[in-house]
């Protein structure tokens, strides 16, 4: 008989902390601030990553990064990530969130694609040197308080093909999780994200596997329980402006809220946002991706988005949303 996507949907433990289900939304730069993280957590997800934060940055006590890391108490079980290539400064950013005990759990990037990240030997640039990747790991778990998750790419390009050897050193030094992102590092976010290599990644460790990549909706993240095997999935652009996504995959059927519903939940960003942020004309810039994002596919969004994107008052901003939506009907999409 075959399985439905809600027989893939269980609790899952990461090292010795149990996590209520494994489906989980991914850290992204510029993306998952706490706002986007509260916005989220409504609809359901067994965790939340925060933004990438530098290790190097730590190392000068550097605000906006302590701000990065900051979560919420009622974001538990909560995950930062952190990025670096120096295991030394790894080990002092750990040994300091060890004594943050709102923090339940520590990932380490070693995927982002970033050219800068990648230029200094950070994130995917770790890719070109598995004898660091394997410095870094066995460091961090050997201080780490909390569980430590990596999350990681399939490879750097086509001939360097790196996953399945991560995920060894991975389980060799204990790490509690680990996350494929089916693509390259060449492939930035382009072409079809590649389930055989995530398959090949669960097979080849015991430690959880989590599958990353094109999981947009129900049949998508079905097809990479499914095919993959793997022990929990992993949402990134997928929640951009579609935080529902989390309930449609819990529940097992696309969830498209109401016109009325979706302003509700972007005004609700909006006000998170003002209250994470001192100031007002901040929030309204963080917030233009977002409104963008919650409005795609909606009919006449992009006059509404350029007008948007034009001003700075976020009390203006609320009011030309409310315009928008009360002349809409629930229906309103364009195909």
């Amino acid at each position: 008989m075959e399985k439905e996507l809600k027989d893939y949907i269980k609790e899952i433990n990461i090292g010795n902390i149990k996590i209520k289900n494994n489906v989980f939304l991914a850290p992204m730069a510029g993306v998952t601030d706490i706002p986007f993280r509260k916005i989220c957590r409504k609809f359901g997800p067994g965790l939340t990553f925060t933004e990438m934060a530098s290790t190097k940055a730590m190392e000068f006590s550097s605000s906006k990064t302590e701000k990065i890391l900051q979560v919420m108490e009622d974001e538990r079980p909560s995950v930062v990530q952190i990025f670096g290539n120096d295991k030394d400064i790894i080990r002092n950013t750990i040994e300091h969130l060890n004594n943050d005990d709102t923090i339940d759990i520590i990932d380490i990037n070693m995927g982002c694609p970033a050219p800068k990240l990648v230029k200094n030997g950070d994130g995917a640039g770790l890719l070109l040197n598995l004898e660091k990747v394997e410095e870094i790991i066995k460091e961090a778990t050997s201080v780490s308080r909390k569980p430590i998750t990596v999350k990681t790419r399939k490879g750097f390009n086509n001939d360097i093909i790196t996953a399945v050897e991560v995920a060894k050193i991975c389980e060799k030094y204990g790490v509690a999780m680990i996350t494929i992102h089916g693509r390259t590092r060449e492939e930035y976010y382009t072409g079809v994200s590649d389930l055989d290599i995530i398959k090949k990644v669960k097979e080849s460790v015991s430690i959880p596997v989590i599958g990353n990549g094109d999981i947009t909706d129900v049949e998508s993240a079905k097809r990479m329980f499914e095919y993959t095997h793997c022990d929990g999935i992993m949402i990134a652009r997928g929640a951009q402006g579609n935080p529902w996504i989390f309930k449609s995959i819990l529940e097992g059927k696309d969830y498209i809220p109401t016109n009325s519903q979706r302003l509700q939940i972007i005004l609700e960003h909006i006000q998170y946002a003002l209250d994470n942020e001192e100031n007002k004309k901040q929030a309204v810039f963080k917030m233009r991706k977002h409104i963008a994002w919650y409005l795609k596919g909606l009919k006449n969004s992009t006059y509404v988005k350029d007008k948007i994107n034009r001003e700075e008052n976020i009390e203006e901003v609320i009011k030309i949303l409310k315009e928008y939506f009360n002349l809409l009907e629930d229906t309103s999409y364009d195909n």
